[in-house]
């Protein structure tokens, strides 16, 4: 119990805002060990106990906008994800009694196959969280460019794997071979990632501003101030424009306002649409901005990214509505029932899902576009790139959270840069805004509830990557062979219970 404790705190602090991206491998192998030899009912025990201490404070921010009882529900469910890896990785051990060499690979492939699973269940999935979300700072992160977030988990979880069969070890002249073994294991995993190279974006750059303009305050009574908001990003922009006027900024050939940037919706609000096209103007580029369009169903609408050109105003044929919304706070399953758990359910309208990829052509190019927590989805950032996406932009409003939630997110950008060889950005209406490299450099990140504009000159295109070309195939072998060592054990297990025991 003691080591499950210890492994979830160290997988929390080895995510952003903490980002001990080391502590990863060391959380993973301390609840392997937890878990191994227990029964099924204490192994998941185990692992939902490291859930907890990971997922509870690490959620912390969705109890700012939706309040404790919701809080605790996801990290409770999001927790029993670790307690079936718990009960998985029980289930291996007679296998990895017998084989020690494979605790690395058979640890790697649980964790890719747990993440894969709570990626995409329940409402589409949660993947918050993820080990590969963590190695933003870690030579681990450049092996997405060969496989995606999946591969990075699995470098990650199979160093874990390597550090218990270390440590696993009975330290007599007969085990000091196999434990050199798997401590040269686990320094190349650890370190090898760091000789794999990145993807080289084009040569050819555009200068691109991102404008925070920040909201009046803090809290879940944003939409209320949204004509403020609205003139924040307005009013930045145009003082942008004066500072390129006077030279003391270079001109920008695009600007991209946040999510919610303009909640009032353009289309059928004058007042709106007069100031974004007075933003425009002034700066004389398309705004890429984000906005709430109205249904012509009461209650329903869409969360889009609308490019406004100036002089003409809106280009209709490039705009994007957010294809996953996020279930029980931009469209609500069972709200009957979900009443009974929050009085806030009836804040939340019908969001529609959009049905494209965010495809954005601009006159830089083209730009692919996600909204808030779409970043964490593979296939939405990919269908992008696949799409012909030559930058990735996240579009996100952190104004109901706080700058924890804001620098998980940013880490998620991180990881798509060098996963798609697409420079990338992520613009929020309170921060953190910021840039990203193909090798996963942050660039000019901007504060927590501040309001900021920051020009960059990204690089538009470049090859496309293996993990691009491949999309779910790793993630999908991956998941394959953990069920293939899962099914493997069954032989070991009745043997055992048999009272024969697995060799050594």
């Amino acid at each position: 119990m003691l080591l499950a404790l210890a492994s979830g705190a160290a997988l929390l602090l080895s995510l952003p805002p903490y980002g001990l991206w080391w502590l990863a491998p060391a959380g993973i192998a301390g609840l392997a060990a937890a878990t191994h030899r227990r029964r099924f009912r204490g192994a998941l025990g185990v692992g939902f106990l490291a859930g907890v201490v990971l997922f509870v404070p690490l959620l912390d921010w969705t109890r700012i906008a939706a309040g404790w009882l919701p809080w605790m529900l996801l990290s409770l469910a999001q927790a029993f994800y670790l307690g079936l890896l718990g009960m998985a990785s029980a289930w291996l051990s007679p296998l990895t009694d017998r084989f020690r060499a494979l605790w690395p690979l058979l640890t790697g492939l649980l964790w890719v196959a747990q993440e894969a699973l709570r990626d995409r269940a329940p409402f589409g999935g949660f993947p918050w969280g993820r080990v590969a979300f963590s190695q933003g700072d870690a030579p681990a992160l450049r092996v997405a460019v060969l496989g995606g977030a999946p591969l990075v988990t699995f470098i990650a979880a199979a160093a874990g794997g390597a550090l218990v069969a270390l440590a696993w070890r009975t330290w007599k002249p007969r085990t000091l071979v196999p434990a050199a073994g798997f401590a040269v294991a686990l320094a190349v995993l650890v370190f090898g990632p760091a000789l794999v190279p990145t993807a080289k974006p084009a040569t050819a750059t555009q200068t691109i501003a991102i404008v925070q303009g920040n909201v009046p305050r803090l809290g879940l009574d944003f939409n209320a101030q949204r004509a403020a908001v609205l003139l924040n990003h307005v009013h930045a922009t145009e003082a942008l424009a004066s500072e390129v006027k006077l030279g003391r900024k270079p001109q920008p050939d695009l600007v991209v306002w946040p999510e919610n940037s303009s909640d009032i919706d353009p289309l059928k609000n004058q007042d709106a649409a007069q100031q974004i096209a007075q933003a425009a103007d002034a700066i004389g580029v398309p705004i890429l901005l984000g906005t709430v369009l109205r249904g012509d169903v009461p209650g329903e609408i869409r969360n889009a990214s609308l490019l406004w050109q100036p002089a003409t105003g809106p280009d209709l044929d490039q705009a994007y509505v957010k294809r996953h919304p996020v279930p029980f706070a931009e469209y609500m399953p069972m709200r009957s029932v979900a009443r009974l758990v929050s009085d806030k359910v009836d804040l939340v309208q019908n969001m529609v899902a959009g049905t494209t990829p965010g495809i954005v052509k601009t006159p830089i190019g083209v730009v692919g576009d996600v909204i808030c927590f779409e970043v964490a989805y593979d296939s939405i950032v990919r269908d992008t790139v696949v799409g012909g996406a030559q930058i990735l932009a996240t579009q996100t409003n952190n104004a109901t959270f706080n700058e924890a939630e804001a620098r998980q997110q940013l880490a998620m950008v991180q990881l798509r840069s060098v996963e798609h060889g697409r420079e990338g950005l992520m613009v929020s209406t309170v921060g953190v805004s910021a840039f990203t490299g193909t090798d996963g450099t942050v660039i000019a990140a901007t504060g927590f509830n501040v309001d900021a504009v920051v020009l960059h000159d990204m690089h538009i295109g470049g090859p496309r990557t293996l993990a691009t070309r491949l999309g779910h195939w790793p993630e999908l072998t991956m998941v394959a062979l953990a069920l293939f060592a899962l099914l493997a054990a069954a032989p070991l297990r009745r043997r055992r219970t048999r009272g024969i025991p697995a060799a050594e």
